[in-house]
């Protein structure tokens, strides 16, 4: 990397981003800190954002800001003396309005009966969205942040890639990232092999988030009460339904599909005698279905919204390790082109994809993501989508079409 760069970094308050700002500092580079406010503890935020950005209605309530996460006062005052320390000017970006868009979408999701993910969406709408575009404003030549993942040279091109710290990796969440955003995008803190090499270097440097805890909660469900956030914004789904078997029997009642997740197993309030988890939902029906474990299993899933990454041609009967939820773990695979529903993607790539793995796969959840890595190494990320439904091949006619490629 050469240095005399002048570099945006995204400083959260947090322990990661004020290391990578330091690196970058120490490198020589012109670092520019930016921390981006969407609310403070306790505070409204302001949902819907106006009609003009993004077509939101205009009567919705307002969820408040929690006291941890990404976007606290707290992580404001954090990532001030962190700017105080290093010598940089620290800029704060008023996202308020455009955070209401992240809002809308998870209460839609979930309005819907799918399980939303707005750490991805907040990474691809704002953090690797408009923060480039106000980079671009102040004359920065790369945005940086404190994500565990790093950017990699494959043939001749930056390829987005695994953090050495394999328990830390965040590449799944930055799968959204536009290719041609690769190779203006700075990640410092990937090549750390354990956390705590890096809060000795913080520590080190004299930075005062060295000991701060990691955030684990979403800013706005400060209480992890999302189901009382969905239904603060959409009162209307707060209504009794009926819990099926998978042969459509009643077994109970709920007060809401939106109140659930597919795998979940404690709180589904109902005893049929042996272990029985959420298998999949209904909302145009508000029916909510349960069934054994197997019952959970599925070994095809249609993905939309492809963002491809890697520059390699995409064939028919490519082999590949599919992650499908933050924490889970690679699973191998074969992808097979979808026709398209909508406009071709940007990359001009397909943007739908059946993938049929190779062994079943547990509790596989609509509206997540599903990020694609290179089949050899598991490491480089290809690609990815959002999951739009799942099956299992043996209850669909099989055909050359549907059978997996060797």
């Amino acid at each position: 990397m050469s240095s005399g760069r002048k570099i945006l970094v995204a400083m959260s308050g947090g322990v990661d981003s004020s290391v990578a700002a330091a690196e970058l500092r120490r490198e020589g580079h012109e670092v520019v800190g930016v921390f981006m406010r969407l609310g403070s503890p306790g505070e409204t935020l302001e949902v819907p954002v106006p009609a003009e950005a993004c077509d939101l209605p205009k009567n919705k309530k307002q969820p408040k800001i929690g006291h941890q996460g990404c976007c606290s006062i707290n992580d404001a005052a954090d990532a001030r003396m962190v700017a105080a320390e290093l010598g940089i000017p620290l800029y704060v970006c008023n996202f308020k309005k455009d955070f209401g868009r992240i809002i809308d979408y998870f209460v839609d999701e979930y309005a819907q009966g799918r399980t939303p993910n707005p750490c991805v969406r907040c990474n691809d709408w704002l953090k690797f969205g408009k923060l480039h575009d106000y980079a671009h404003q102040l004359g920065c030549d790369a945005v940086a942040s404190g994500h565990h993942a790093r950017i990699v040279e494959h043939n001749g091109s930056p390829s987005l890639a695994r953090a050495r710290h394999y328990d830390k990796d965040q590449s799944y969440v930055l799968f959204g990232i536009p290719r041609a955003q690769l190779s203006q995008t700075l990640l410092p803190v990937g090549d750390y092999e354990h956390k705590q090499q890096l809060r000795d270097k913080a520590e080190a440097l004299g930075l005062p988030t060295f000991d701060k805890p990691d955030s684990q909660e979403i800013c706005f469900v400060p209480d992890q009460d999302y189901a009382g956030l969905v239904e603060r914004q959409r009162p209307e789904l707060a209504s009794t339904g009926k819990v099926i078997d998978t042969d459509g029997h009643t077994v109970g009642e709920h007060a809401g599909q939106h109140r659930f997740t597919v795998g979940q197993r404690r709180g589904v309030g109902v005893a049929l005698g042996y272990p029985i988890y959420v298998v999949s939902k209904d909302a145009a029906n508000n029916t909510v279905t349960v069934g054994s474990g197997d019952d959970l299993l599925s070994d095809v899933a249609e993905i939309g919204e492809m963002n491809w990454l890697d520059t390699a041609p995409i064939e028919p009967g490519m082999r590949a390790r599919v992650q499908c939820r933050s924490h889970g773990q690679t699973a191998t695979a074969t992808l097979r082109p979808l026709a398209q529903r909508d406009e071709p993607t940007p990359s001009g790539r397909p943007g739908r994809f059946e993938i049929i793995f190779d062994e079943p796969q547990r509790a596989i959840a609509p509206g997540q993501a599903a990020v694609i890595y290179d089949f050899e190494t598991d490491q480089r990320v290809l690609g990815g989508g959002w999951i739009e439904s799942r099956s299992r091949l043996s209850s669909r006619a099989l055909s050359p079409e549907t059978m997996p490629s060797e």
